[in-house]
């Protein structure tokens, strides 16, 4: 798989990102900690059918000019399709990545042609900072041996200012009432043992949306494209192609 990359400056913030394969676009959007690295396993499997775009949000990854405000993060996600010329793709959207897709889809619903949620944080928390910091270490524990110096890296180059400024805004973050909004067919994605967004509100975000299926995936936790690839593609694909 040839994977090219880019860098796209904007005004007070830039965004860098990987592209692979032909044919229509899927955008895949990381979470808290994260880049575009998270969709390692995931690029391979969609770069034959797809054009697939793996991007590092502001102030993540390797977008360092801008920090990163949850507020202003599905614009410039529209704005990265604008610049690419990028026309209705199917967004998918893992964690807090989840919740921007969401957003756009529910803002702009006329750009997005399939919505795919990942262990999505688009429902408000109820156990704050210390609840959400426990999860994320049982998160990283039931990561992958090997992915442990991508997620230290990534967390590394984004910062403390970062990660505290992500994870309060998400905390206070409420889309619940947009959602209705979202007209999009989309595929709810759980890993059945997460602990950092628990599969209640897996099953409660499938039970909001009007056109939506969710799908458990046993034996994961909270990034199931990571811990059961082979699964999760097949969903996926699956999905992108029905």
């Amino acid at each position: 798989m040839e994977v090219e990359q880019g860098l796209l400056k904007f005004k007070d913030f830039e965004l860098h990102y990987r592209a692979a394969g032909q044919g229509k676009p899927v955008v895949l959007v990381h979470g808290l900690s994260g880049s575009g690295h998270w969709w390692r396993q995931t690029m391979p499997a969609l770069a034959g059918p797809y054009r697939a775009y793996a991007l590092d949000l502001a102030g993540f990854g390797g977008s360092r000019a801008g920090s990163f405000q949850l507020r202003v993060a599905s614009r410039q996600l529209l704005a990265f399709l604008d610049a690419l010329e990028i026309d209705k793709p199917s967004l998918v959207g893992h964690s807090m990545g989840g919740f921007i897709v969401a957003d756009l889809t529910a803002q702009h619903p006329e750009r997005v042609e399939k919505l795919v949620l990942v262990d999505a944080a688009a429902l408000p928390f109820e156990d704050g900072v210390l609840g959400r910091g426990v999860g994320l270490a049982l998160a990283f524990w039931r990561m992958p041996k090997t992915f442990w110096p991508v997620f230290l890296g990534d967390a590394y180059r984004a910062g403390p200012r970062t990660l505290w400024q992500a994870t309060s805004d998400l905390l206070a973050a409420d889309i619940a009432r947009d959602l209705e909004q979202i007209e999009a067919e989309t595929l709810v994605v759980w890993g059945q043992h997460d602990r950092l967004v628990p599969l209640s509100l897996g099953k409660e975000l499938d039970r909001r949306l009007h056109h939506s299926r969710l799908e458990i995936i046993p034996g994961a936790a909270h990034s199931p494209m990571l811990e059961r690839p082979q699964e999760f593609n097949r969903l996926l694909l699956s999905f992108l192609q029905n």
